[in-house]
């Protein structure tokens, strides 16, 4: 058990790998400019932030030592039951390692408008008592496993019999499978990179609405349709819009997901392929201060050993840049160069890194067009940059 402090906000966390990776919030630790570490027995240390994922709030802190620290040990949250026993551990106002006990109350809870930056919530509901300082705790089951980490509580608002906000009773914790899929993929990558279909959704009898779709969407390109109604994805049903959200956050980018719909009555079945969300819908900041954007429209970075397990057009032998934006109506867009392309050479000329990538295009600020090599999910191609000089 662990306690994060960064100025004045006080929160709690675990220890998941013996290397003295720990889980939070990251709305216990955003913007921090230190982060403090205590521990059970008293010490301290300074933490370092690994990565951190707005949409689930989830955050990954690291902590150093000569030994290896005690780790937790994780359940599968997938076996979770409404009515099991749950013990939470935090640090509600202050009060250090307090427990507290009760039962999960309720599964795939996503009931918070207010808490909107939370893109995935896929809840489970707890009566467990926890409050400030409580978040990115453990919630326990009876064997002393997580099966989530607290994160928020649910508040009743102002009215004539309660004067002052006060405590309902739920407390929500965020299930430790999804945890540990973000958490990997943080130590890994500094950040999640997930699937994207690119539709808005809306819960109807039978499935899942599309509502409107762009023209240049991985939905879009696919096959799918405005009012198509989804039911099934990679064969699973789909009845909330929380389960399409996840199943396609959670797809390979390159990955081609069967998806199966109803349009006007009749069942139709389109083989997607998915993309990568945009930064920009993640919470990420994105750098645009570089040649590459000025000049084609791009914001690229470098190739992470993560990439290689979530990308499936990628192999370990590939070397250059990821696209990770492209700005629309800039040389990049028109060129069709989509978002996670891996950029392999300029003009024949090899990229290995981003510096390399921005000096060829120093090289070449005069030149009319520009021949990119680069590899996405339509394959390998010799692509044509048109810069209008």
């Amino acid at each position: 058990m662990e306690e994060t402090q960064s100025q004045d906000r006080i929160g709690s966390g675990f220890i998941f790998r013996k290397e003295g990776y720990i889980l939070t919030n990251h709305h216990v630790i955003y913007d921090a400019r230190d982060i403090t570490v205590k521990l059970l027995d008293g010490s301290r240390f300074e933490a370092e932030l690994v990565g951190t994922d707005q949409s689930t709030d989830v955050a990954v802190i690291k902590i150093e030592r000569d030994e290896a620290f005690p780790v937790i040990p994780l359940a599968d949250s997938s076996k979770v039951r409404v009515g099991q026993f749950a013990i939470a551990i935090g640090n509600p106002f202050g009060l250090d390692y307090t427990v507290t006990t009760g039962v999960v109350s309720g599964k795939s809870r996503s009931i918070f408008r207010g808490f909107s930056l939370v893109r995935y919530q896929d809840f489970i509901q707890t009566d467990a008592w926890i409050d400030t300082g409580s978040s990115g705790g453990p919630l326990l089951n009876i064997r002393g496993e997580v099966i989530g980490i607290n994160a928020l509580i649910r508040r009743i608002g102002k009215n004539e019999n309660t004067p002052a906000p006060a405590m309902a009773g739920a407390g929500f914790a965020i299930p430790i499978n999804l945890v540990k899929t973000v958490g990997d993929q943080l130590i890994a990558n500094g950040r999640v990179i997930r699937g994207f279909l690119g539709v808005k959704m809306q819960e109807v009898r039978g499935g899942i609405r599309v509502r409107p779709v762009g023209g240049d969407t991985p939905a879009y390109l696919g096959g799918l349709r405005r009012n198509d109604i989804v039911f099934e994805y990679n064969g699973k049903k789909v009845k909330k819009t929380v389960d399409l959200q996840m199943l396609v956050a959670e797809s390979q980018v390159g990955e081609r997901s069967v998806i199966r719909v109803l349009r006007q009555g009749h069942e139709r079945t389109f083989n997607v392929t998915i993309g990568e969300m945009p930064p920009e819908l993640t919470g990420q900041s994105i750098e645009i201060e570089s040649v590459a954007w000025e000049m084609l429209g791009l914001s690229v970075r470098k190739l992470r050993t993560g990439d290689f397990e979530r990308y499936t057009y990628l192999t370990d032998e590939d070397r250059g840049v990821i696209v990770e934006r492209v700005k629309e109506q800039a040389p990049g867009f028109k060129a069709k160069i989509p978002n996670g392309a891996l950029i392999i050479a300029m003009n024949d000329q090899k990229i290995t890194d981003v510096r390399t990538f921005e000096a060829l295009l120093q090289t070449n600020q005069n030149a009319e067009e520009l021949i990119l090599n680069i590899k996405s999910s339509h394959g390998t191609e010799r692509i044509t940059v048109n810069l209008g000089n």
